[in-house]
């Protein structure tokens, strides 16, 4: 019999709506259905979560991912690095919570390096309070590159739904996009779209770029990036055997791509894509840690400071992060031959 995958459940930055979430998740025993989980972070930060649902989950502490059981309650690993009573006040920014949030995705890049567990799912954090509490990268998917020894490509793959969206540049001004528009970056953003989409179980998946310039540059009367650098390398990632088309225009490429024509997008700029998945499902939405070897998920959506510890933040974002996560999971171990 094929068991479920070991997922690794981290509880996200304190003071957001993170401990919430997984208390909720873990109060309907959602995660029965896709993985054995294992909550990652304080025990204390876990129980206020529960307290601010309204509800009791049973958990079972645990100081070794070997010693879950998973009918004793869900199993907590607990770090005993975060108080709720003195370290942090929900909706403000916090080094403690900062720091710990470091130091949940260092044990869970750990336990997945060694075997322990078979990818991890994590609910938001605020990059700013991880910078202040010790990360020396720009976000957490250069830390868990740095952290995995990983020299390949990497990058945020956003989904929503069926379609998964990539981007070529990422935190720049948009002053400085065509500028860094080249067919080494392109080609990247390709590959890297392709190689994440197999990673889920799609075998031959059907990609699109988008244009830079209104209406896909007119053929150079509207900008020449797409004649200069864009087609070529899509003609390149054609010959390597990559289905790739396009430069289509982003005003109509998302109405296609939502249709079903398009497996993935790979955009140009970070918000050419965003803007388009996060106005037909802000709420849906999640990021995997694409290129990476770990199956890694979380929500698109962030810590959402206003509604923390309301107990109506929505679940659906961290839901579709832990089916995501747990199938890449099992993909992975079938492509493996593992049991």
């Amino acid at each position: 019999m094929v068991q479920k995958p070991i997922i690794g459940m981290l509880l996200g930055d304190a003071t957001g709506v993170g401990p919430e979430l997984m208390a909720r998740l873990a109060s309907s025993r959602f995660f029965d259905d896709y993985c054995r989980p294992v909550i990652i972070g304080d025990a204390r930060v876990f129980e206020s979560g529960m307290r601010i649902i309204g509800k009791d989950v049973g958990y079972q502490t645990i100081s070794d991912v070997s010693e879950a059981t998973w009918n004793e309650g869900i199993p907590v690993l607990d770090q005993r690095n975060l108080d709720p009573a003195t370290d942090f006040e929900i909706g403000k920014i916090s080094v403690k919570s900062g720091a710990a949030c470091v130091a949940m995705l260092e044990v869970a890049a750990r336990l997945y390096t060694k075997g322990a567990i078979h990818g991890f799912c994590f609910a938001p954090f605020n990059k700013a309070a991880m910078k202040l509490g010790g990360c020396a990268f720009e976000s957490e998917h250069h830390l868990l590159a740095s952290l995995f020894g990983h020299t390949g490509p990497f990058g945020e793959i956003n989904v929503l739904g069926n379609l998964w969206t990539t981007r070529t540049t990422s935190h720049i001004p948009i002053k400085d996009v065509s500028a860094n528009l080249t067919a080494r970056t392109i080609d990247r953003a390709i590959r890297l779209a392709d190689s994440s989409l197999r990673s889920s179980g799609i075998a031959r998946p059907r990609l699109a770029l988008a244009a830079l310039n209104p209406h896909a540059g007119e053929n150079g009367l509207c900008g020449r990036e797409e004649l200069d650098v864009i087609i070529p390398a899509i003609e390149q990632a054609r010959a390597a055997g990559i289905d790739v088309s396009g430069p289509f225009p982003s005003d109509i490429l998302f109405i296609k791509a939502f249709a079903g024509d398009f497996d993935g997008v790979v955009t140009m700029y970070h918000d050419q894509g965003q803007i388009a998945l996060k106005l037909k499902g802000f709420d849906e939405g999640i990021t995997i840690a694409g290129g990476l070897e770990a199956p890694i998920a979380t929500c698109a959506h962030g810590t959402a400071y206003d509604i923390a510890g309301k107990g109506i933040a929505k679940t659906a974002a961290l839901e579709n992060a832990v089916r995501m996560t747990s199938r890449m999971a099992a993909h992975k171990a079938a492509a493996e031959g593992v049991e």
